[in-house]
């Protein structure tokens, strides 16, 4: 036995199958086999079956017949690159496991005996570190070296500064590549004097320009990146590389840390700008009359020529403080920008930063990480970066993950990780240039993790010492990246002594000529320019949306004529053709005509159309049917899409089980074109909670906060039905409260002309503001939810206040007004005919807001003899309107010059948007309904 475990004991357990498998291979042809695996099995006589143990591999044989071969210690020149190349299998697997990636040294690592990466755990001794092996083919482009030097390479490779998790990466094509660039990196230099003096001046001009800011502005908040001056170093390579391998664009999101670097050293914005606003003034013209938001926020986009002679263009995404929330709306971003370039998804490249504590603890970054790998959502792979300090706020890392790593989360969708230490800049290149090039080549997503540390606390103004002390001990004394790679390059003769301070010097003299100039510097505005040239801000005009009748009728009988050799559900054969034979005979539309056809005359316009959500394609309520499903195999047929040669086109896609992910990426599609209609669509409006981040911090905000102007469309199934709390609400209230400066549209419609005119109104209007609709659900097939062709026809428009439609109601004889919005308006109206009242005049609000207050003046004042103004609601008195319409409507009373105030009708506060029995929401329905009619 003692023998047999010297002469096999590199034989790991774990590889008894494929040592099986090859041996069977070697019994069918040897030939097939490598060349040191024939000479292996050649000398294995009558070789039996294998079974393993925990630690090695042994021949299922007599143990006397084992012990009797005599065999040399050594064993042969076969069997130790045998030995090797299970060495490189277990380097690679485990050797990151022993990488110093702490620039503090305060780590306690894994050993080797641990990792079971000693010699002897492959049948080495120290004393063979001279034998020469052969591992031809499985090592770079090494043949022959002694067992020591493999040991060396394989430990500056796998357990050096750059720890690397391939294992986990399941196409075995990408990971043998990937193996390969790194080992082939550690092998070969690859920076010249040249390279590696711009890089020191790179890390001068970064830990310059935060110093310089930490004694000008002493204690103001900057979020300096101090101790991870690295990953501007990172991000600067990232965007050369881009450009080098075709990319004409790129897309940059990131938190605060390291922003205002970002800023100015990689998108080039002057450092004069950046100064200015440390001293007061503001990033946006005065005149636009903006709140703006503060400087480590802030956005910015410019062109930028690389050392390499490259142009790329770069967009820096405005962020809010919620960390992690512009990931999907950069890749949104990238998408669209993609499409805008023939759908060529390496023209545009998506780089996101992130915090080690953020990347494992927000949960939009795995939404957004599945959604990377999804047709609807790819963009060809997005480089993440994580600026890993060790530390959340005050939090330590194992009080925010289990592990050593913060990347666990990337590993589900199998992206290459890269972790390096960053004091170790060269390393850091180095893995940047290797996930640079995976992305290209594959194009998926990439994570480089420079692990490092921050010189402050969570910003200028906090002490980490409360917390993080023995951290900031060795933080208060620690050479910082800069002065650690000058002393590396003089050490290597690559500069003179006087080279580091000389640039020093240098750069400090360029910022003070830039502060020289801070007072005189006048901002300007990006924003209306490229795509979005030729817009305003906004305008009251009432603009025509109609379309000619004869258009709408070949319109719909295009979309309703389906290729006979597609097999389609009988159901909707059905429907097509009655929907066909409705408009030939001028018949009312309902709801799902009126959106075909909205759809399909801007597509023909030229205008394409994007509609994602987790039913798009058929619609929650089985009402749009934009992807036709064979009945016989999985081929699809989308009606939209073929209307004509020369239209635009039409996206529709099911998503994910995501709100917060998707809602993002289609809000940063939105940004990118204002000549795309873009729709998310919720299954419930009530589920878009999960995605209030982006409601409150972008889609409510972004134009006063940030100039960026949106015209994305929210469709919110809402309705109190009896479906219980969860399917009834969409929160209309909480859309309201948003409501401030004009910032986006509220609407609640109740016809299939106002959801056809809204729809077309979005893109043809000469300004953009994002539309959020309470869009229907019974209303979708209810009999009195129609509208007749005329209120489609040309010169006709959305009417954001629809009076009374009863004709025996008059105007003189009503004593009472019932406004209302959306559902409930017929509830009322079928009772109040039931109950043949000709009194009570009954006008919706289509439009909530903007609040049409003149309209409704002049609507009130056609009610001379009414004494009793009422708003009428479904939703319990703390929710919907009601909190937000009362001052409005009293404002229009008063303009109106009617003395009398407003009263409400509807459900009595309660802490759940509805009840869970449909009998008591029947009940609560029908005295709701009464009520508000004097009943």
């Amino acid at each position: 036995m003692g023998k047999d475990f010297e002469r096999t004991g590199f034989l790991f357990g774990s590889n008894s199958v494929f040592i099986e498998e090859l041996y069977q291979q070697y019994l069918n042809d040897p030939s097939s086999v490598d060349a040191s695996w024939v000479e292996f099995f050649k000398d294995q006589t009558d070789f039996a079956p294998l079974k393993s143990t925990s630690r090695i591999i042994l021949k299922d044989e007599p143990k006397a017949e084992s012990e009797a071969r005599s065999v040399s210690p050594s064993g042969s020149m076969s069997e130790n690159s045998l030995r090797a190349k299970f060495m490189i299998m277990a380097y690679r697997e485990h050797g990151h496991h022993l990488a110093n990636l702490d620039p503090l040294s305060l780590e306690v690592k894994k050993t080797h005996a641990e990792l079971k990466l000693t010699l002897e755990d492959f049948g080495f001794t120290q004393d063979q570190l001279g034998e020469e092996i052969d591992i031809t083919g499985e090592l770079s482009d090494i043949s022959i070296c002694t067992v020591g030097d493999l040991h060396a390479i394989l430990e500056q490779t796998y357990s050096g500064s750059v720890a690397a998790e391939f294992s986990h990466v399941e196409n075995s094509t990408e990971q043998k590549w990937l193996y390969e660039q790194l080992e082939t990196a550690n092998t070969h230099a690859m920076f010249s004097v040249d390279d590696k003096k711009h890089i020191l001046k790179d890390l001068v001009e970064v830990e310059g320009f935060e110093q310089y800011l930490h004694t000008k502005f002493s204690g103001a908040k900057r979020f300096s990146v101090e101790g991870g001056d690295a990953s501007i170093v990172c991000l600067d390579k990232v965007i050369e590389l881009s450009a080098a391998s075709g990319s004409d664009e790129a897309v940059l999101g990131l938190a605060h840390r390291g922003r205002l670097s970002t800023l100015t050293k990689v998108m080039q914005k002057p450092y004069r700008a950046v100064l200015s606003e440390f001293i007061g003034t503001s990033a946006f013209p005065t005149d636009l009359g903006i709140a703006g938001d503060v400087k480590y926020h802030m956005g910015f986009s410019s062109d930028k020529v690389t050392r390499s002679g490259h142009k790329i263009h770069l967009s820096l995404t405005p962020n809010p403080s919620h960390l992690e929330a512009v990931n999907p709306v950069v890749a949104g971003k990238v998408r669209a920008k993609q499409d805008c370039l023939g759908r060529d998804r390496n023209k545009v490249v998506g780089i996101l930063v992130h915090g080690d504590a953020a990347f494992c603890g927000q949960g939009v970054v795995a939404e957004s990480l599945v959604m990377s790998g999804l047709k609807p959502y790819e963009v060809g792979g997005i480089f993440h970066l994580v600026i890993n300090n060790q530390v959340g706020f005050t939090a330590n890392t194992y009080d925010g993950r289990p592990g050593r790593y913060c990347t666990e989360v990337a590993k589900m969708v199998g992206a290459p990780i890269l972790h390096v230490n960053g004091d170790d800049i060269e390393s850091v290149v180095l893995a940047t240039k290797i996930a640079c090039d995976y992305r290209a080549k594959f194009g998926k997503d990439v994570v480089v993790d420079i692990v490092c540390y921050r010189k402050y606390g969570h910003n200028e103004g906090d002490e980490p010492m409360y917390t993080q002390a023995v951290m900031y001990n060795v933080i208060k004394t620690k050479k910082t990246p800069a002065a650690i790679y000058a002393d590396k390059l003089v050490s290597q003769s690559a500069i003179e002594t006087t080279y580091y301070d000389q640039l020093k010097q240098e750069f400090k003299a360029h910022l003070d000529n830039e502060f020289s100039q801070v007072e005189d510097y006048k901002p300007r505005a990006q924003w209306l320019e490229g795509h979005w040239a030729g817009l305003d801000r906004a305008n009251d005009e009432k603009l025509a949306t109609g379309v000619a009748k004869a258009k709408l009728k070949k319109l719909t009988k295009t979309l309703c004529t389906i290729p006979e050799s597609f097999p389609i559900n009988r159901k909707l054969t059905k429907l097509f053709k009655a929907r066909s034979e409705s408009m030939a005979k001028e018949q009312p539309l309902d709801w799902a005509t009126a959106e075909q056809l909205a759809f399909a005359s801007l597509l023909q316009n030229g205008m394409p159309i994007r509609i994602t959500g987790q039913d798009a394609g058929r619609a929650t309520f089985s009402h749009r049917h934009a992807v036709l499903h064979s009945q016989e195999d999985r081929s699809t047929y989308e009606p939209l899409n073929n209307i004509s040669d020369d239209q635009a086109f039409f996206e529709v896609a099911d998503s994910n089980l995501s709100e917060y992910g998707v809602l993002g990426f289609e809000y940063g599609y939105s940004l990118v074109n204002p000549k795309h209609l873009v729709i998310w669509e919720a299954q419930f409006g009530d589920f878009c909670n999960g995605a209030q981040i982006i409601f409150d911090q972008f889609i409510s905000s972004a134009e006063t906060k940030w100039l960026r102007m949106s015209g994305l469309v929210c469709l919110l199934p809402n309705g109190m039905e009896g479906q219980g709390p969860e399917h009834s609400s969409a929160r209309l209230e909480r859309f309201l409260q948003l409501c401030a400066d004009d910032n986006m549209q509220v609407v609640y419609p109740t016809t299939p002309a106002s959801i056809f005119h809204l729809l077309r109104r979005q893109v043809l209007r000469n300004f953009r503001k994002p539309l959020m609709v309470m869009s229907p659900k019974s209303l979708l097939r209810h009999k009195l939810a129609v509208s007749d062709i005329s209120e489609f026809d040309e010169g006709t428009s959305f009417v954001p206040v629809i009076d009374e439609i009863d004709k025996d109601v008059k105007a003189s004889n009503v004593k009472k007004v019932v406004f209302c919005a959306g559902k409930v308006y017929y509830d009322l109206l079928a009772k109040r005919r039931e109950s043949n009242i000709k009194d009570i005049a009954i006008v919706r609000l289509e439009q909530l807001y903007p609040f049409k207050d003149k309209i409704i003046a002049k609507i009130m004042q056609k009610y001379s003899k009414a004494k009793e103004f009422v708003w009428c609601q479904e939703e319990p008195r703390n929710m919907g309107c009601w909190r937000f319409i009362r001052a409005h409507m009293e404002g229009a009373l008063k303009l109106a010059g009617i003395k009398y105030g407003i009263d409400f009708v509807g459900r009595d506060e309660a802490s759940s948007p509805a009840v869970g029995y449909m009998y008591v929401h029947n009940k609560q329905q029908e005295t709701l309904v009464n009520k508000a009619l004097g009943l």
